[in-house]
């Protein structure tokens, strides 16, 4: 990685503005936190910057206000992340204006404040100049380890780089490491796996990683637009028929490479997308008129896994089913468990991946579970981050 990085700068008695991403969810009836990953992954760098007697400031957002929606205050996350790290965390009533900067103003070394969300202003988002430079006055330092929006040029993860010197944090750094050589040297054979709904998602994706890869698997709904191109009637299964030329154009760009592309052979089929639908399992050849793909079937993850076992670095976008049926989560399920056993760099990219590796329990055997679902898409895309094109070179 040719970004500076916090161990870069001085931070000793200096105020330290960190962009961390405490998008986190939240019990709807309670406000309770469900799941703390992101504050828990923000941990080092925060750690480091109270060791290191830095005065920390931290601003994310939460959800999508339309302007002050008490209900998306950041005070639930001050109380759970003064629980995980041990001391006080003051939440400032503002992210901008008299209150925040009084509170920045009178912090001692080792103290941490965080400020409200950065939404309830409509100029974070516009990447307003002015709402940059109120942020930016609150330091003298500003660190990034949002990764999971460095994506967006927002005034807290593009603007305020420009008012002061922009270093990334540990997560950031871990982040664009792992993403960074899966992409530019991995071990090989390296392998991807892609999921999810649509193609028209990943088409800039696949496109960017197909002549990087030494084979590509494609599970999902992504996969009925393959196999329709192929010339099988995948009965009522949702079809990208504007993309058909598309998936049959890259099915013949990897033959011509000598690219493993793996559709599925077999898939669990249902009457209809709900999670108690009946269901059975048939070569895709046989798809029933009236029936559609929601799973793949256990030939092919079969077939799947004696591929991945053969790799050296497996890179995983998007679930090979709906997983958020029990009954059609076997196929995503059983990837999971095969990159949990294989002696390989495992990277999971981020969203509905991580969240279905997590629920698993196996995100700690995985290499690397990237904390942003749309930023490690764009990244894999090959597009340059605004949040990461902000910070200082080495």
């Amino acid at each position: 990685m040719n970004k500076k990085t916090v161990r870069d700068v001085d931070v000793t008695g200096k105020r330290v503005l960190v962009r961390v991403d405490f998008n986190v969810p939240q019990d709807k009836k309670t406000g309770e936190i469900t799941d703390d990953t992101r504050i828990r992954a923000a941990l080092p760098t925060i750690r480091y910057l109270i060791e290191h007697k830095a005065k920390v400031i931290l601003c994310s957002h939460l959800g999508r206000p339309k302007g002050v929606t008490p209900e998306l205050s950041l005070k639930p996350v001050a109380q759970r992340l003064s629980k995980l790290l041990g001391q006080p965390v003051q939440i400032a009533g503002d992210c901008v204006g008299p209150r925040a900067e009084g509170l920045a103003a009178a912090l001692q070394e080792g103290e941490v404040l965080l400020l409200e969300n950065l939404r309830f202003h409509e100029e974070e988002e516009k990447n307003d100049p002015g709402f940059a430079k109120a942020l930016a006055s609150l330091a003298d330092v500003y660190v990034n380890d949002a990764f999971g929006t460095a994506h967006r040029a927002h005034a807290s993860t593009a603007g305020v780089a420009k008012y002061l010197p922009a270093v990334a944090g540990f997560l950031m750094e871990k982040e664009l490491e792992y993403l960074g050589r899966a992409l530019a040297d991995p071990k090989r054979p390296f392998a991807m796996v892609v999921g999810g709904a649509k193609v028209s998602d990943k088409i800039t994706m696949l496109e960017n990683i197909l002549p990087k890869v030494d084979a590509l698997l494609i599970g999902g709904g992504m996969a009925n637009t393959f196999l329709k191109a192929q010339g099988y009637d995948v009965g009522k299964s949702k079809v990208e028929n504007e993309h058909l030329e598309f998936a049959a154009r890259l099915t013949a760009q990897a033959k011509e490479k000598g690219i493993d592309l793996l559709l599925p052979v077999d898939a669990v089929v249902a009457e209809k997308f709900e999670a108690e639908s009946p269901n059975k399992t048939v070569n895709v050849d046989e798809v029933p008129k009236d029936w559609q793909i929601l799973d793949i079937g256990p030939r092919t993850v079969k077939q799947f896994s004696e591929e991945l076992q053969k790799c050296r670095t497996v890179v995983w976008n998007g679930p090979v089913g709906v997983f958020e049926f029990p009954a059609f989560a076997r196929g995503t399920q059983a990837i999971a468990s095969v990159l949990a056993r294989i002696d390989a760099t495992t990277i999971i990219g981020g969203g509905d991946t991580a969240a279905a590796v997590e629920r698993q329990g196996l995100a700690d055997k995985m290499t690397h579970v990237s904390t942003g679902g749309g930023a490690s898409l764009e990244f894999l895309e090959g597009k340059t981050l605004p949040g990461v094109a902000a910070l200082l070179d080495r």
